[in-house]
């Protein structure tokens, strides 16, 4: 394999696709600050982004059928790359593959694109996961130090949209964070959003 151009890496049961290491926040709980095996033994800092062609070809090298998910999460946001993974997932589907798949996000998409993405999951993805992280915006700035402003009540937007076109959506939070803040995120995701919830253990070297 091509040193710095892990485009497809097995992790657990699920097939994960690395399709950029661009990503608009700086998050500090972050895997990338613990090196970049912390996830796969697989070197995930890109030297380039992968054409949507190398990631259809990188995906259709394995055989789909040992593996329960196919989930678009690498060392960035896949949001940036939203237009090549949705002709990436057409492509596949085109010629019969069957897989159930997934996008773990930030969900910020939609401020990164400019438009408003949640309709390009329909008919593409079974689950989307987003990172919830905090309870309020300005522990989510101090947190993840998003680019652009408003990051917070986007990704909310974003999330409470993408249940109309995705069957299954879940928030999820690292329990790096308060059990306070843990339970303030549940009622955010289960009263005011109406997703799953998930909280995720925080993964160190």
């Amino acid at each position: 394999m091509e040193k710095g151009f892990t485009i497809t890496y097995e992790y657990g049961e699920n097939l994960y696709v690395n399709p950029t290491n661009r990503c608009n926040l700086s998050c500090a709980f972050c895997v990338r600050r613990n090196g970049a095996t912390a996830l796969s033994q697989h070197d995930l800092w890109l030297t380039r982004e992968p054409t949507r062609e190398e990631i259809l070809a990188s995906i259709e090298s394995r055989d789909l059928s040992r593996y329960r998910q196919l989930v678009f999460c690498g060392f960035g946001e896949p949001s940036y790359r939203m237009e090549d993974i949705c002709w990436v997932v057409d492509a596949l589907k085109a010629k019969g593959k069957k897989i159930f798949t997934r996008m773990d996000t930030n969900g910020t998409g939609s401020l990164i694109n400019g438009r408003d993405i949640a309709p390009d999951f329909a008919g593409r993805f079974d689950m989307v996961s987003v990172s919830l992280n905090t309870d309020t915006a300005e522990k989510y700035e101090a947190l993840c130090h998003p680019q652009q402003p408003g990051a917070f009540q986007a990704m909310k937007d974003f999330t409470r949209e993408v249940r109309r076109y995705v069957p299954r959506v879940m928030m999820t939070v690292v329990d790096t964070i308060s059990p306070e803040e843990i339970e303030a995120c549940r009622r955010i995701c289960e009263e005011e959003i109406g997703a799953e919830y998930r909280v995720r253990a925080y993964i160190a070297d």
